[in-house]
């Protein structure tokens, strides 16, 4: 059903070391990066998912694939490669939120090239998810952005920049790749951050109405604890609030909230242009407030399970 495409990685957690010396640190790896961390998620929630990707034959690459087998990830359209794997050093402040430094310099996610592009895609897959900064960084970016164009008029496209200056520092590139997306893709979500480091000052329903006339049925912008505004090709603009929880950090809450969406839409039957925008907008904007909260709540981009959403409560 779901292809997701982009960067798969190891995130480095850095914290001081147990004697407290400033110098030294102590670091945990686990698997990462948006787009396989929305595979995961879609998996978690019953979905038939794979990734679209190089994947590096070095030990991290192999663990990556483990993890992809063990979570019922498809690997058909990963590409193996003699690059390294990329990794992404995360440490968190006091309220849970990430800063990244990210080692990509000639890594395999983000050194795809278009000879990667699948022939043929399995016929069961209908909806084609690209974003954050392997759509941007060359030379991956070209062979992914054309990869959605190629299918564009046979799949429904999503697309979330997840944008990450410390990888690409030009904000125009991210505004660039933005605009070509927007021309193919029928649902597309940004937060309140990513739009604040594009388009500053400008209000958030500016980039809605910007998204909707390139062609989008649904646009939806996160503001973190303060749910999301979502807006629809109808003309409809609701305000989805926020879940309170007890926040370990928040990492992968964007993805998970994108993969919530990509699994309301699948149970509706709406991933097809000009469907998608008669969904419910409340009651997907709810059902996906309350995964990123689950998120939240744990370390990591640990996604929930269908059941984790469904019995949550507003407690975590």
């Amino acid at each position: 059903m779901f292809i997701t495409c982009g960067e798969a990685l190891y995130d480095m957690f850095v914290k001081p070391t147990e004697n407290g010396s400033s110098h030294g640190v102590r670091v945990d790896g686990v698997v990462g990066g948006s787009p396989l961390n929305m595979a995961l998620g879609l998996a978690r929630m019953g979905n038939r998912v794979s990734l679209f990707t190089r994947i590096s034959n070095d030990s991290f690459g192999q663990r990556l694939r483990d993890f992809m087998a063990a979570n019922d990830i498809g690997d058909d359209y990963c590409v193996a490669a003699d690059q390294p794997t990329t990794l992404a050093m995360v440490e968190t402040d006091e309220m849970g939120h990430p800063s990244y430094s990210i080692y990509s310099n000639g890594t395999a996610d983000c050194s795809m090239e278009l000879s990667d592009i699948p022939d043929e895609l399995d016929p069961r897959d209908g909806l084609i998810h690209l974003g954050s900064f392997a759509t941007v960084l060359e030379p991956s970016g070209r062979a992914l952005r054309e990869f959605a164009k190629r299918n564009a008029d046979t799949h429904f496209i999503t697309y979330d920049p997840n944008v990450r200056a410390v990888v690409v520092p030009n904000i125009d590139s991210w505004r660039d790749t933005t605009d070509e997306l927007l021309s193919v893709a029928g649902m597309v979500k940004a937060s309140d951050e990513d739009l604040e480091i594009m388009y500053p000052e400008r209000p958030i329903e500016m980039f809605i109405e910007k998204a909707l006339t390139a062609g989008a049925d649904i646009c939806i912008v996160t503001k973190g604890p303060d749910g999301a505004l979502i807006g629809s090709a109808d003309g409809r603009l609701v305000q989805v609030p926020g879940q309170k929880v007890d926040v370990i950090d928040t990492v992968g809450a964007g993805d998970t909230f994108m993969a919530a969406s990509m699994h309301y839409l699948a149970a509706q039957s709406a991933c097809e242009k000009g469907l998608a925008r008669d969904v419910d907008l409340i009651e997907m904007g709810s059902f996906a407030v309350k995964a990123a909260a689950i998120t939240c709540s744990r370390r990591g981009a640990d996604l929930p399970s269908l059941a984790d959403i469904e019995a949550f409560d507003g407690q975590c």
